[in-house]
């Protein structure tokens, strides 16, 4: 990371020059370290621990939410897997199904104690509206959507990495297959931030020409904003160039 971000001598002495962005996934480590650059080169985000949140009701099927909170926590001890629901029936059924999927899945112990940490829940929602507004505050990497009529409620969500609609769209097709990025913004960062795109590697730069005849006509108002706010040099170097 320290070689992207200031260059260095590569074993040949063929020198190796600093880039400008650094993107893509990685450990707590690597995270740490692109924190450490980012006053240098620019970065993608500060991607945490993986997450997983899952809006549903009654008409999910508890297997496929249970599997789908055990796919995300097989990623990191820490990684946080969320069901928020309005349906008690569907949290007990889903908490069966964690148990009995949990003696077969490979990596047991670190999905245990992801599911068992502080940072993944259960969340019981008075209805689907709370589940809504519960998963917009919360911002997850991933958001699935297993209601009747999910398409609709997803158009409700506005903050979340990326969203999966329907009982046959798991997080898996993203990682693996969609073509969704999987570069997406953690820890509440989805309030504000994309995911990673051909959008992170581009600059808009703005570019401003005036004629002498288009200056003059805004003259008065640079120097009256310029002496509101005590910065006479600003409307000065408008004026002087009309000076005769």
């Amino acid at each position: 990371m320290a070689l992207l971000a200031y260059g260095g001598t590569d074993s040949d002495d063929t020198e190796l020059a600093p880039v400008d962005m650094i993107t893509g996934p990685g450990n707590i480590y690597v995270t740490a370290a692109k924190r450490l650059c980012r006053s240098r080169v620019g970065i993608d985000a500060e991607a945490g621990p993986t997450e997983i949140a899952i809006l549903a009701d009654h008409s999910a099927d508890p297997a496929h939410v249970a599997a789908d909170l055990i796919s995300q926590a097989e990623h990191d001890e820490m990684a946080a897997s969320v069901l928020v629901t309005p349906s008690v029936e569907l949290a007990d059924a889903t908490e069966r199904a964690l148990a009995t999927q949990l003696e077969s899945t490979k990596h047991r112990d670190r999905v245990t104690t992801a599911l068992g940490g502080r940072q993944t829940a259960m969340v019981l929602v008075d209805d689907l509206d709370a589940g809504v507004r519960a998963v917009n505050a919360y911002a997850a990497e991933h958001l699935e959507i297993q209601t009747v009529d999910a398409a609709a409620v997803a158009a409700r969500i506005h903050s979340a990495g990326a969203i999966f609609v329907g009982p046959w769209s798991p997080v898996s097709l993203g990682d693996y297959c969609a073509g969704s990025n999987h570069v997406l913004p953690t820890a509440g960062s989805a309030r504000h931030s994309s995911g990673l795109s051909v959008q992170t590697f581009l600059r808009g730069i703005h570019v401003v020409e005036y004629t002498e005849a288009a200056l003059k006509d805004v003259t008065g108002h640079v120097i009256t904003l310029a002496t509101a706010e005590d910065l006479p040099a600003h409307g000065e170097a408008v004026r002087r160039r009309f000076e005769r």
